[in-house]
């Protein structure tokens, strides 16, 4: 069996590739339990600790929000059942879809209003004139 590590914040943070000071703002929203600190004040960080926090940087990567990690950490902790975990995989996956989906269109309007400007020196631009039209398709709503 490995024997149990304590790591200082900078360890930590070197161990998983997430900065000192998103580990405090976890800390402060209690999504990472606070580490029992020396006599003279210094946080140590038990292997739990590093475990939790690869699974908050991890989770945080594949686009997991941060209540949608407290909810997936709150399945763990409380027992859980793949199939509870899998729904919440396939809710996150749905929201992935769909903002591709929009990016995708976001690209098209982007790609169609660049084409339309011949560039030049006139004050004329269909890209600022898109950008500061109101409706949501980008097309000006004014009559």
């Amino acid at each position: 069996m490995a024997a149990k590590r304590d790591f200082s914040i900078g360890a930590l943070s070197q161990r998983t590739g997430v900065k000192i000071e998103t580990i405090r703002y976890y800390e402060k929203i209690a999504l990472l339990p606070p580490p029992p600190r020396t006599q003279g004040g210094h946080r140590l960080y038990p292997d739990d600790h590093l475990k939790r926090l690869s699974f908050i940087r991890r989770s945080r990567e594949l686009g997991f929000t941060l209540d949608e990690i407290r909810n997936l950490l709150d399945l763990v902790e409380g027992g859980y059942s793949c199939d509870e975990v899998k729904g919440a995989a396939l809710t996150h996956l749905k929201d992935i879809r769909r903002k591709i989906s929009d990016l995708r269109r976001m690209e098209r309007t982007l790609a169609e209003t660049a084409a339309r400007c011949e560039g030049g020196s006139t004050p004329d631009c269909p890209i600022v004139d898109v950008l500061f039209a109101t409706g949501p398709s980008g097309r000006s709503t004014a009559g």
